[in-house]
Order: structure tokens, then C-alpha cells, then sequence
């Protein structure tokens, strides 16, 4: 029987400008970097993990997971990681019709994402669907057929279109909801501000 799970896809392709460059996926929240938070969360979830990254991909080979790059060159944003990611899935795991996109700054993942976002796009019959919480959706954290790569790749290459809510828009994305409060489960480390929230927030 094939795992009906999706491919995960952890986004570090990000210049992290705010933090002075580097990864923010090393950086360290309650003794964990958040690149193993976010693994820890979606390995049970997801049927196979990925990293997307860009430059030198070696300095993620401690993870024991693929590595790939944007196949769109110049720093093309999330939705070039995302094509990325389905290819990759149609290459190495065809029996896998989608793949979940998260970010790999965002330290408090939610254990339950892909049967939430799942459950959105079959109720609202979209093809798409990308997480909310509170009054911010979040449309890095979706849930993306693989069937739809080469009308992404057109998308990217041929219009030059980066923004994600443009393009998911055309084809339909369902919304899943989660509470902001007490904590948002995608916060996101983009500041060092932010890094003293989250240890805060990871304090027992």
C-alpha cells in the first residue's frame, strides 16, 4: 500500500537579511535549533523530509536529508523552492501526489498540519490549501499537488510571477485555521528580537 502522506519540504533558501545573514534554521531555540524543531515535527507527518537551500548545500548534510536548490536561478522566493520541491517529488518519489511546504524559521509547528490542511482542501474541494492563524494566513505553509509543477514552472519562468497568493488564487486554495493565542504556532524567527521571544516562548 503507498503512503499517502506528503513529500515535507523544509524552506531554507532565505538571505536571512534581518538576522545579519547566515541560517536561521541553526539558530538555537531551548537548546534546539530550530531546523531540528521543525524536523522533529514533521517527520511523523510527512512520508519522506526534504531541505531546500541555496549556496553551499553541504552545510546541511548533517541532517542526513536531500538537499536541493532552487531550480529558478537569483533568488527566485519561496515559490522557486516550492517547484524545487515538486520536482524532486516527481523525480524520487512519484507515488507521492503532493508535498507540504514549511518554513524552516518557524520553531512551534503545529503537530497536526497536514491532517488539518488536508482536511481544509477536501471540505472546500480546492485543489490548494495553505494554514491561517489568527488574522495572518500563511501561504508558505500549504499543501501543493504535484501535479501542478508545470503550470508553476510557467508561472516562474515565462511571466515572472513570485508572489505565492497570485498564483495559488487561480487554481483554488482552501484556508485551514489555527488559533494565534496563546502562542502562534508560525511564528517565525526573522529578528534577533524575535529569537528572544521565541526562547521565552520555549522556556519550560
Amino acid at each position: 500500500m503507498n503512503d499517502v502522506r506528503p513529500l515535507g519540504l523544509i524552506l531554507a533558501g532565505g538571505l536571512a537579511r534581518r538576522m545579519g545573514g547566515g541560517d536561521k534554521a541553526r539558530i538555537k531555540i531551548g537548546g534546539k535549533t530550530i531546523l531540528d524543531r521543525v524536523i522533529a515535527t514533521m517527520t511523523p507527518q510527512c512520508a519522506r523530509l526534504i531541505v531546500n537551500a541555496n549556496g553551499d548545500l553541504a552545510r546541511f548534510a548533517d541532517t542526513g536529508l536531500p538537499v536541493i536548490a532552487d531550480s529558478v536561478p537569483d533568488f527566485a522566493g519561496p515559490l522557486a523552492g516550492i517547484l524545487a520541491g515538486l520536482d524532486w517529488a516527481a523525480a524520487h518519489a512519484p507515488d507521492i501526489a503532493d508535498i507540504i511546504s514549511v518554513p524552516g524559521d518557524c520553531p512551534f509547528l503545529p503537530s497536526d498540519l497536514v491532517t488539518r490542511l488536508a482536511a481544509a482542501r477536501t471540505q472546500a474541494k480546492m485543489p490548494l490549501a495553505c494554514a491561517r492563524s489568527g488574522d495572518w494566513r500563511h501561504p508558505v505553509v500549504g499543501l501543493w499537488p504535484v501535479n501542478l509543477r508545470e503550470d508553476l514552472r510557467r508561472a516562474l519562468t515565462v511571466e515572472g510571477l513570485h508572489k505565492i497568493e497570485i498564483w495559488t488564487a487561480r487554481h483554488g486554495v482552501a484556508i485551514a485555521d489555527w488559533p494565534a493565542a496563546p502562542v502562534d504556532p508560525f511564528f517565525n524567527v526573522n529578528t534577533p528580537d524575535d529569537v528572544t521571544a521565541a526562547e521565552r516562548i520555549a522556556a519550560p
